[in-house]
């Protein structure tokens, strides 16, 4: 079993910047990929970005190219959400996750990871 702990969330204005954690335990953290995605009210969860299980390589949604920075320490277990210039229009919860298995390509899709976090509370006001 595989538990992931988001935080950082918070209200911030336009502009302003966040950075998420999530910390995992529960399995051997470096042999997977871990992903980030989003759910606004009203809407589906919706790829933000993901890392592969080095850190070596990142993929993020166009929504979040050039603003949002992830990475991983895996000697602490963590993955981190760098977000910058944070507009409205990323106000949602925000959740962690971890891949269900090894993959050669990192995968954006939700059903492809099998172990989620709680979520963090993301408010952008303008």
């Amino acid at each position: 079993q595989v538990q992931l702990v988001e935080s950082g969330g918070g209200l911030v204005q336009a502009g302003g910047s966040l950075r998420l954690s999530c910390a995992a335990s529960g399995r051997t953290f470096s042999s997977y990929a871990m992903g980030w995605f989003r759910q606004a009210p009203g809407k589906e969860r919706e790829f933000v970005g993901a890392v592969n299980w080095s850190g070596g390589r990142q993929y993020y949604a166009d929504s979040g190219k050039g603003r949002f920075t992830i990475s991983r320490d895996n000697a602490k277990n963590t993955v981190y959400l760098q977000m910058n210039s944070l507009e409205p229009e990323d106000t949602a919860v925000y959740y962690c996750a971890a891949d269900r298995a090894y993959r050669s390509v990192v995968s954006t899709t939700p059903d492809d990871y099998g172990y989620w976090g709680q979520g963090t509370q993301v408010t952008v006001s303008s």
